[in-house]
């Protein structure tokens, strides 16, 4: 929950600013939608009845939700954007959101920079992570018009859908023996991809898909890389602490686009996603003719690279504010190409476990492993595999070794974690279904009656889920044994 500093400040923050915009009240003296007559029982009514309904969400706040990617945002971040939104910015053009706008490209730049990009790529905020790969691969699209788009079967859905959308097809890449994606299996009959996609934290799985083997294969076939960093992103930060496998990550500099989502590991509220292609001249694509818009200024406007149109500017002030209280300063400075500031990796390193966003990630990612370990040395349940990020799977053990029997009693203990009455019970998780081509490599133990088991998974995605595991090993092993 909002520490009650944090609501505190914002009404001293309100205040001065409307004393610098020199007006009565945030959105100024005249506003005449502010003027709208209400009756003060009917608001109270209708506050009452609007509490109501949001109590009944999932409580994502808590340690005992461990289920789906559902970050809350810092409250540093909901303070700054609740500011931002009394004025209501929109960064389309710079007349709708001048600061707002510069405060976009500064935290534009800070993204590039921390993933190794060149300082001249192009870049934006979106309003989601599909509509930043959207553009990505609309940009795929236009490059190579005559060539698929090319995914693994552990991509997110929304990339074949948009496939769709842009009327372009899109293949599946073959797997190797664990099941990651392959390019160079792929059948000399078909036409090679212009644009392959690579994804760095897939959502079932928070699988990290091999980079560094998939680039020099695409490089050397003038294939196109986009990575899809929407939810492992900003587990950059950490690549040299020996928390992940740093080999991935080495190559993320030199892929062609990347797209981020702020508001997955950045801390943000929704919706807040980013695109960012390392060679500037695609914004070419984007060209078009608005003469009512882009005449306040020569300088670039952040709509004449976006397909979007109106976004909110208080999605960019809430991701900068953020990222200047959270963001170690000789984080960034390790991953800067310039020789002089190379000397400052080892201080970066012992930031990245020590201090502001990269701590959060590394304790989500210990949080991972010490839950499989703790599923490892347990008699009731078995890790479907290692976690490579902050996702971790798991199945029950069953008196059956089976599909059939391992999915309903993955669903069985599901239900009585959300439901339990107390709070000292309950524990929310989320489940994954796993078709019978990786079901077979990852649990061979179990017998395929059907075409897909159902799995338990844990988004540990929250700092304190750390210290938490104890506890939410005791939960799951007192709802094992209620199902049997």
């Amino acid at each position: 929950m909002l520490p009650d500093e944090y609501i505190d400040r914002l009404q001293d923050l309100l205040e001065q600013l409307r004393r610098k915009m020199g007006s009565d009240s945030s959105a100024g003296s005249d506003a005449q939608s502010y003027n709208l007559p209400v009756h003060w029982e009917k608001l109270d009514e209708a506050l009452n009845n609007l509490v109501e309904r949001l109590s009944r969400h999932y409580p994502f706040h808590e340690s005992f939700y461990a289920g789906q990617m559902l970050k809350p945002p810092h409250p540093a971040a909901w303070l700054a954007y609740a500011l931002a939104m009394t004025i209501n910015p929109n960064n389309h053009a710079l007349d709708g959101g001048p600061e707002a706008s510069f405060m976009e490209k500064e935290v534009v730049r800070l993204l590039v920079q921390m993933t190794g990009f060149p300082d001249q790529a192009l870049g934006h905020l979106t309003s989601s992570g599909t509509i930043a790969n959207l553009e990505a691969l609309w940009v795929a699209r236009e490059l190579h018009p005559d060539r698929p788009i090319a995914v693994s079967n552990q991509a997110h859905y929304t990339h074949q859908r948009m496939g769709q959308v842009l009327r372009h097809p899109v293949m599946i890449l073959p797997v190797d023996e664990d099941g990651l994606p392959d390019p160079a299996r792929i059948d000399p009959e078909h036409p090679l991809p212009g644009t392959v996609v690579v994804t760095l934290g897939t959502t079932g799985q928070g699988r990290v898909e091999p980079l560094h083997r998939i680039l020099p294969w695409a490089r050397k076939n003038h294939v196109r890389v986009h990575v899809d960093a929407a939810y492992g992103g900003f587990f950059h930060l950490i690549r040299n602490t020996g928390l992940i496998d740093p080999e991935p990550w080495k190559s993320l500099k030199d892929v062609d686009s990347i797209v981020i989502d702020p508001h997955k590991h950045g801390l943000q509220p929704y919706g807040c996603g980013t695109v960012m292609f390392r060679d500037p001249s695609v914004g070419r694509f984007y060209q078009h003719d608005s003469p009512y818009t882009y005449f306040t200024s020569g300088d670039m406007h952040l709509g004449e690279i976006s397909l979007e149109c109106s976004r909110a500017g208080s999605a960019a002030i809430a991701l900068w504010f953020t990222l200047q209280l959270f963001l170690p300063d000789a984080v960034l400075y390790s991953l800067s190409e310039k020789p002089e500031e190379k000397k400052d990796a080892s201080v970066a390193d012992e930031a990245a476990t020590t201090a502001g966003l990269p701590q959060i990630l590394a304790n989500c990612r210990k949080a991972a492993l010490r839950l499989y370990d703790a599923l490892e040395a347990s008699d009731r349940y078995h890790p479907v595999m290692r976690p490579e990020l902050d996702i971790v799977t798991w199945i029950p053990a069953t008196r059956v070794n089976s599909y059939s029997a391992v999915s309903k009693k993955s669903e069985e203990i599901l239900r009585r974690g959300m439901d339990a009455e107390s709070r000292e019970s309950k524990l929310y998780l989320s489940a994954l279904s796993l078709d019978q081509s990786d079901a077979v490599r990852l649990l061979p133990e179990l017998k395929a009656d059907q075409q897909s088991v159902k799995v338990l998974r844990s988004v540990l995605m929250k700092p304190e889920h750390l210290g938490f595991i104890p506890e939410m090993a005791r939960r799951l092993h007192r709802l094992n044994d209620r199902t049997d």
